[in-house]
């Protein structure tokens, strides 16, 4: 009897009426002779509502406090869904994050887990029930609850399906898979059946929000094999797995991008060994992130030095450069959060020479200047004015054959 590993996010769970859909189609997997362990989110809006009430209480509440109340959200769910199977006729036993032993480190609200005890959720199978359990937290080493940062379910049944070794874990979700664009920009965008961990990983870090990086990163560890299927249609989905070799022959899988782009710039620093360090690391300790970097070197022996930034850190980013400008005796600083990035992915591009014209000349014949450019061994990303975003995502599907296929 193979084991599965369902996850079903906020959407799926948000009302009665879906939770008993989603009895109804655990029970259906059931009757096709598998074993379960279901793992869910809080119902939808749940967790924004317990943030909404901490901030009546104070803009600066204990992470670990905080922890405790979200995780409430979950174990809400959980005894719903329970409760909804033993109506159905189907035994059920309900597991929070604690009680399965999912422990992790002890970073609050953002925890990563170190390992799982599943001896409880084995025995429940063995007695033929459906195991339900919380996602998205877990306990530390002292037993404190801890949360796993939004999206953090996805994490928890993958981390679930490598320790009790399941067949797959299928995470299900508002969309019926994996697509070759996003279908609201791209109307010819298709599903994909099937994407390495290598790609989906840099479809994920580079803007496309189906899975949460980590979880997909676990699963190419442990090497589960995920499925992506929809709530509310049935279908085959998307799995994501191993790469093989008729992957490769898929020159580009995808266009993903990325709307919480913004670029600084810090204009006329000395060209010195060390000045990157000395413009990164304040931001670095400021918690903003940087992606793409670009240093160009004058004549005069002085370079200008400019880098992204989530859209968010923007004007944090702002002034925190125009410090450090002041201090290096820069000429200046300048920023513009109008930007976006743009990425193509394919493993195909390992063996495939001219993927980089290809993209440039596309876009370069629709007008659109690139500003940034970033690459891998399997993905190539512009930064683009944010006006371009949907010209430039159809271009590049229409001009790598997405819209009919390779």
């Amino acid at each position: 009897m193979a084991l599965i590993v369902q996850k079903f996010g906020g959407t799926s769970v948000g009302s009665i009426e879906r939770i008993q859909a989603v009895a109804d189609k655990v029970i259906k997997s059931r009757k096709q002779g598998h074993q379960i362990v279901v793992v869910v989110s809080a119902m939808s809006g749940e967790t924004d509502r317990l943030l909404g009430l901490s901030g009546e209480i104070s803009s600066q509440v204990s992470k670990r406090e905080l922890d405790v109340l979200l995780s409430t959200g979950e174990q809400v769910t959980i005894a719903l869904l329970s409760m909804a199977l033993e109506a159905k006729g189907c035994a059920a036993e309900s597991f929070t994050g604690g009680q399965v032993c999912i422990l992790t480190d002890s970073v609050h609200s953002k925890a990563r887990i170190m390992e799982i005890d599943a001896q409880r959720v084995s025995k429940a199978l063995e007695d033929e029930k459906v195991v339900v359990v919380a996602g998205f937290q877990g306990i530390d080493a002292d037993g404190n609850i801890t949360t796993l940062g939004r999206g953090g379910s996805d994490t928890t049944a993958v981390a679930l399906a490598a320790a009790l070794e399941a067949q797959e874990c299928h995470i299900y979700t508002d969309v019926d898979g994996v697509y070759t664009a996003d279908p609201r920009i791209v109307n010819m965008a298709r599903r994909i059946d099937r994407i390495a961990y290598e790609e989906m990983l840099e479809m994920a870090s580079l803007g496309s929000k189906v899975l949460q990086i980590r979880s997909v990163e676990f699963a190419s560890k442990y090497n589960v094999s995920l499925r992506v299927l929809s709530s509310f249609e049935e279908g085959p989905g998307t799995l994501i797995t191993t790469e093989d070799k008729s992957m490769e022959q898929v020159l580009i899988s995808g266009i993903a991008h990325n709307r919480d782009e913004a670029k600084l710039t810090i204009r006329g620093v000395p060209d010195t060994p060390g000045i990157a360090s000395r413009i990164l690391g304040p931001i670095a300790k400021a918690n903003i992130e940087v992606d793409m970097i670009i240093q160009n070197i004058g004549d005069d022996k002085s370079t200008n030095f400019t880098f992204t930034v989530h859209r968010g850190d923007y004007k944090r980013g702002l002034e925190v450069l125009q410090g450090i400008s002041e201090e290096l005796g820069a000429d200046g600083v300048s920023g513009d959060d109008n930007i976006v990035k743009i990425s193509v992915v394919g493993v195909g591009m390992r063996s495939h020479a001219g993927i980089a014209s290809q993209m440039f000349e596309a876009l370069a014949t629709e007008g659109i200047n690139i500003q940034m450019i970033s690459t891998s061994e399997i993905k190539i990303s512009v930064v683009v004015d944010e006006k371009y975003l949907e010209l430039g995502v159809r271009t590049l599907h229409s001009t790598f054959g997405l819209d009919k296929g390779n």
